[in-house]
């Protein structure tokens, strides 16, 4: 039975082209429903699952205590593996098809303010180690809005300095181009002629642009853990993560006027709809907006 799970990764991988942490996600995610529909439903094939397996799986993830979006998630994967093996002539039937998933409540993104960002960038001390690193993908993020995978396979050669842009490799391995602002660009540049050379000569084949002190690529968990640590040492009591400066992007970038059809090429959003949700948080202007034309505000 492994090996319909290891077609279909294989499938998403050259079809799809999703990342290696999102095809590990969706192999633990059919791993762990393969041993309950076999063992705990004594299926002898999958090809024997039926509705009623799917929703004892369904009471069984709620009984794990998994939170909406998980159990979302893990059944949202089982319907795109029940749909490749119907295509694949391993089963009759998509049992999946009849089974509800969650409702999840969507939770808006959460953002810095613009002083917050300018107080984590003040807090980061000059002559720390890596400080200039720190200091450029800090910078990198916020004016590009990346994706934390993106900026950890931002290689040297995607700087387009004469154009004042850069090449990001994105989701599907689709490439577009962003515009990167002056302040990030100063940072870059200060952290490729001044602390880059020094821990690229450990590891000299690593085209990554962001190195650890070791001379290899940066990872997510890396990136992670370096912006918490200054979000910290700022006393910036917020959950904060990579992605909060991507949804800090995007939504100054709309509070300031931009179109959002400009911000959803620049973020790589195959969809409008991904975009919008930031419509959702432009606080400053609603409430200038309400200010100004509510007509007891009027009155004061």
């Amino acid at each position: 039975m492994r090996e319909f799970i290891e077609e279909f990764l294989k499938v998403l991988k050259i079809e799809k082209g999703l990342a290696k942490n999102s095809l590990l996600s969706y192999k633990r995610d059919l791993e762990k429903y393969h041993s309950f529909v076999l063992k705990r439903q004594r299926l002898d094939d999958i090809s024997l699952v039926k509705e009623r397996n799917l929703r004892a799986y369904v009471r069984f993830l709620n009984a794990e205590n998994m939170s909406p979006n998980s159990i979302k998630r893990a059944i949202s994967c089982i319907r795109t593996y029940h749909k490749f093996l119907l295509s694949e002539g391993k089963m009759d039937f998509n049992p999946v098809l009849s089974v509800d998933t969650p409702k999840v409540a969507k939770k808006l993104p959460s953002v810095l303010t613009i002083e917050e960002i300018d107080r984590i960038l003040n807090f980061i001390p000059k002559k720390a180690p890596m400080s200039m690193r720190d200091i450029a993908i800090f910078e990198m993020m916020y004016s590009c809005g990346l994706r934390v995978t993106e900026l950890c396979n931002f290689k040297l050669s995607n700087i387009l300095w004469d154009s004042e842009m850069i090449r990001v490799d994105g989701k599907g391995g689709k490439q577009r181009f962003v515009p990167i602002g002056p302040m990030a660009r100063k940072n870059l540049k200060d952290y490729i002629n001044k602390e880059r050379p020094s821990v690229s000569e450990k590891n000299p084949n690593t085209p990554e642009l962001f190195l650890s002190r070791n001379g290899k690529k940066l990872t997510r968990m890396m990136i992670w853990i370096l912006l918490k640590k200054w979000a910290n040492t700022a006393e910036i009591n917020k959950e904060i993560s990579p992605h909060t400066l991507r949804h800090s992007f995007a939504t100054h970038m709309l509070n300031s006027g931009a179109d959002i059809n400009s911000i959803k090429e620049i973020m790589g959003h195959s969809s409008l709809a991904s975009t919008q949700i930031y419509t959702k948080i432009k606080l400053p202007k609603i409430i200038n907006d309400y200010k100004k034309n509510h007509p007891r505000e009027r009155k004061n």
